[in-house]
């Protein structure tokens, strides 16, 4: 039996699946086993990932806006997208983070505040992966508080002018379209920005230690002149971009269970057949006790996940229930891996092993798309009525 197998037979999580997320789980894992697994630790290492390339593959396997409908778009359940973010987490953070700026950012963007013009342009191509996205948000001096953004847009007749910056924007540098959020005298606004329009420019960020399998850029908007339609129409205040960062985190929820899973899988295997003291390392309690605390906490967080997919397909999910879910799985996933890091030994600080790539990674994760403070004071504010961010 695999490792695999034995994780998920513990809580019979298998039974909780549909036959049709069974498939695609399979075929995921399984591009995700030949098409990169083979390479990902080579992208670590250097820092570089070939995005475009990878894009055009996730496209071919259907899995780019995979959740929304039409526009060449699958349709799909939020629990099957929540499936194909765990499988391809198990391999590297930086990939599933690909996949979710992709679909749950950038086209989310249009697809929920967007014309119907603006949905036919750019939906189809990017469901493909012909055409790359990125979601300009953050910027260097706000991250957890996107309402004091300094990014500006003024009126200049019918069009729009924008200046400012963003920071850490996924592949950002690479993009062909960005969705950038700034400041009006109406509000926050969003528009979609073609990367090639004069005044805008992206510098890849680099000297990472973490979620090196993934482009990060800095974006510069300096006097970008957009026409009208280029706002994004049904967005005002706030709600806009936060409405995007739910749906990316939500994939976060099912995206950390799998890199824990990974870290599972690896010392399950590697406790079997390393011996210490003349018997395997498996064999002495205080493993056992430490994989049986990871496989427990593990599991909690898979049916935390599915349990949030159920009410996220049923239209009943909330904000906060999305924090539970991010908050928890995430920082769970995270104490998994620094566990088994210290049952591979020095083992596992190589890049032979995937424990500390995948524990470099959830450093960020547990960051981006809310801090953990962040999720604490959602989930305080709903349980007590009363907010606490000022």
């Amino acid at each position: 039996m695999s490792t695999t197998a034995r994780i998920d037979d513990l809580l019979d999580l298998d039974s909780l699946l549909t036959p049709e997320d069974k498939e695609l789980r399979q075929t995921v894992r399984r591009f995700g086993e030949q098409r990169l697994r083979p390479h990902v630790a080579e992208w670590f290492e250097a820092g570089e990932v070939p995005v475009r390339e990878l894009a055009a593959d996730l496209g071919k396997l259907g899995v780019l806006g995979m959740h929304l409908q039409g526009y060449g778009c699958g349709g799909s359940t939020a629990t099957a997208y929540g499936v194909v973010c765990q499988e391809l987490e198990a391999v590297d953070s930086g990939l599933r983070s690909l996949v979710s700026v992709q679909g749950s950012l950038a086209m989310f963007a249009i697809y929920r505040h967007g014309s119907e013009e603006q949905r036919e342009q750019w939906l189809p191509a990017m469901a493909t992966g012909d055409v790359i996205g990125c979601f300009g948000l953050t910027e260097p001096d706000f991250g957890s508080n996107p309402g004091g953004m300094r990014t500006t847009a003024r009126r200049d007749g019918s069009d729009w002018i924008l200046n400012g910056s963003k920071m850490w924007i996924t592949n950002g540098s690479v993009a062909d379209v960005a969705i950038v959020w700034a400041r009006a005298e109406e509000g926050v606004l969003g528009f979609v920005v073609p990367t090639d329009t004069p005044g805008f420019s992206a510098r890849e960020m680099t000297r990472k230690l973490s979620l090196r399998a993934s482009v990060t850029s800095e974006l510069h908007l300096d006097d970008v002149r957009l026409p009208a339609d280029a706002q994004l129409p049904q967005a005002r205040g706030l709600s806009g971009p936060l409405a995007c960062l739910s749906e990316a985190r939500f994939g976060i929820v099912f995206g950390a269970v799998g890199a824990a899973r990974d870290c599972l899988q690896t010392t399950l295997d590697y406790v079997g057949s390393r011996e210490v003291f003349d018997k395997p390392l498996a064999g002495y309690q205080i493993t056992q006790t430490k994989i049986a605390d990871m496989a427990v906490e593990l599991s909690k967080a898979q049916l935390l996940a599915l349990h949030l997919g159920r009410l996220k397909d049923e239209g009943r999910i909330r904000p906060e229930q999305i924090s539970v879910g991010k908050l928890n799985n995430v920082r769970e996933a995270l104490k998994i891996a620094r566990e088994c890091r210290t049952l591979l030994g020095a083992n596992g600080i190589t890049l032979e092993y995937p424990v500390i790539r995948h524990a470099n990674n959830l450093e960020s994760v547990l960051t981006y798309e809310g801090t953990s403070e962040v999720h604490q004071l959602v989930i305080g504010e709903a349980l007590t009525g009363v907010s606490a961010f000022r």
